[in-house]
């Protein structure tokens, strides 16, 4: 089993008490067990540590984290004078030993309920978006220079001082390394585990990065790792003035208002909340290649912002594309997170899983496929921890656009296909792209189509979202381009492709004067000459 104090100040710091992971399969399999099992080891009335409990992690308060917060000061004002090269080799180390790790990493996050494909598809995620050219890229971004007429100038972007990181319980591990970008440009940072799923934030913070730091000459204080309660940690966030940036992942509605109170407090809120991705096939495009690709929505059973929500199909390929689209969805089934063919997760929210899809059907929506509870064998269950894949069919975008299965993020495995009335290509294109455009969301969209010309217009309508996927996995990583970042719900009113080592640091100007301190431009003087001659 293995076992995690805090991490604080260079330190491993002893918490209050104890939460313990149980392998996620050991829950499918009997859930009151494996439930009353971690019950008790975390009241302390019982030791037995049996093969399904793989760690524990220390959990303590809110002084911790102050303590944390104190420590990540005074490590911010040296950490951030290390040679930017410096900074950079700790991200490519921290590449090298995940992949080094990789099927470790993979290994706790299948513990933590991820299914095989699910991890591997978040590690690679993780291996992508700190590979070298992206930190080659980032570079490029965080220190320019130039010479203009003799003078050296230059556009550096200095760290804003303390971040504070606070990942998501669905997916904790692999969306807390975007706070190792932080650091790329000169933070401290201090990082929450959720109680829930704190295993993956430990070890890639404790195991994997604190000794590279070390190794680089950072700090102590320069990597904070803390685990409690959340309410009580992001309050004294938002108030404490040593904190200068917070990284949020939640839900819409609460990132929003810690917004609010971010700007109230004089603090950066960078915010990676909600996703409600669109997806367009046309009537041109590759339909196999583009079922394929929507099949991706069911990772996880939906539960991740970053996959397609609901698809938009041209009516002329609507029928054949929705024929190939059930063929995939119908081999889909539940199963233990260890088996490599398994896509779905247990699912959270099942009583609005029902009510969409309730709503949809009374709109005059088509269910096609799906829409009951099931257990990990795909059984029938009122107590099931499943939902089918489930798949409606809606006429009209106009019709489709006020549901809330449309309108709304679905954190569980339901895609609704929307048809548009016919309409002259031109009209519709138009009509599709405004319809992705109006989204209150803006995550992700993807495009399919054969059409180069089409795709570029696509290309240049599509407003909305931190990311555009043109004929290409919608989920898949792409060097430099980042990994999170989203515009509107997504991201709040500063969203965008989200760069965190930018978004956590601040443009500076630099000019290098010859000694003469002359503040008018030589054609002002020159003018000036004329006007008196």
């Amino acid at each position: 089993m293995r076992s995690y104090a805090q991490y604080i100040d260079g330190k491993d710091v002893e918490g209050q008490r104890w939460t313990y992971v149980v392998r996620a399969s050991a829950m499918l399999r009997d859930v009151d067990s494996a439930f009353n099992l971690k019950r008790a080891l975390e009241l302390g009335r019982s030791t037995e540590l049996t093969d399904d409990v793989v760690a524990r992690c220390a959990v303590g308060t809110v002084a911790d984290s102050d303590r944390a917060l104190e420590a990540a000061r005074r490590a911010s004002r040296v950490y951030r004078l290390l040679p930017q090269e410096t900074r950079s080799r700790i991200v490519l180390d921290f590449n090298e030993a995940l992949a080094a790790r990789a099927d470790e990493m993979i290994d706790i996050l299948i513990a933590e309920g991820h299914p095989r494909r699910l991890a591997q598809w978040e590690v690679s995620g993780m291996l992508r978006g700190t590979d070298v050219d992206t930190v080659r890229w980032y570079e490029t971004q965080l220190h320019q220079s130039f010479e203009v007429e003799g003078k050296q100038l230059e556009l550096v972007r200095k760290p804003d001082g303390v971040v504070c990181v606070n990942p998501p319980q669905n997916a904790a591990g692999s969306n807390s390394t975007m706070g190792v970008f932080a650091l790329l440009s000169g933070n401290a940072i201090v990082v929450k585990a959720p109680r829930s799923s704190p295993l993956s934030v430990m070890f890639l913070f404790r195991d994997l990065l604190a000794p590279i730091l070390e190794r680089h000459g950072a700090p102590p204080g320069t990597l904070n790792v803390v685990c409690g309660n959340a309410g009580g940690i992001l309050r004294s966030w938002v108030t404490s003035p040593l904190v200068d940036d917070i990284l949020f992942f939640g839900d819409s509605e609460a990132g929003l208002k810690l917004g609010e109170e971010c700007l109230k407090n004089g603090k950066k809120a960078v915010l990676e909340l909600a996703g409600n991705d669109g997806f367009v096939v046309w009537r041109d495009a590759d339909l196999d290649a583009a079922a394929r690709a929507l099949e991706e929505c069911f990772y996880g059973s939906s539960q991740i912002c970053m996959v397609p929500k609901y698809a938009v199909l041209h009516p002329e390929i609507a029928d054949a594309f929705t024929e190939l689209f059930l063929e995939r969805v119908r081999k889909l089934r539940p199963g233990f997170p260890e088996d490599p063919e398994i896509l779905l997760s247990p699912v959270l929210k099942v009583d609005k899983f029902f009510d969409f899809i309730a709503e949809a059907r009374e709109a005059g929506g088509d269910l096609l496929c799906g829409g009951a509870r099931v257990d990990v064998h795909g059984e029938p269950s009122t107590r099931g921890m499943f939902c089918e894949p489930t798949v409606v069919r809606l006429q009209g975008l106009a019709r489709a656009g006020g549901l809330s299965c449309v309108r709304e993020e679905t954190f569980f495995p339901l895609i609704p296909l929307v048809v548009p009335e016919a309409a002259p290509d031109d009209q519709l294109f138009d009509d599709v792209v405004e319809f992705l455009n109006s989204n209150a969301y803006g995550l992700r969209n993807s495009i399919w189509t054969g059409d180069p010309h089409l795709a570029r217009r696509f290309a240049e309508g599509v407003t909305n979202g931190g990311l555009l996927k043109v004929n290409d996995s919608h989920i898949g990583f792409n060097a430099i381009l980042s990994t999170h970042g989203g515009t509107g719900r997504t991201g709040g009113p500063y969203g965008e492709l989200n760069y965190a080592g930018l978004r956590t640091s601040h443009l500076q100007g630099i000019a290098w004067g010859d000694g003469d301190p002359r503040p008018l431009d030589p054609r002002v003087l020159a003018a000036g000459e004329r006007a008196r001659g």
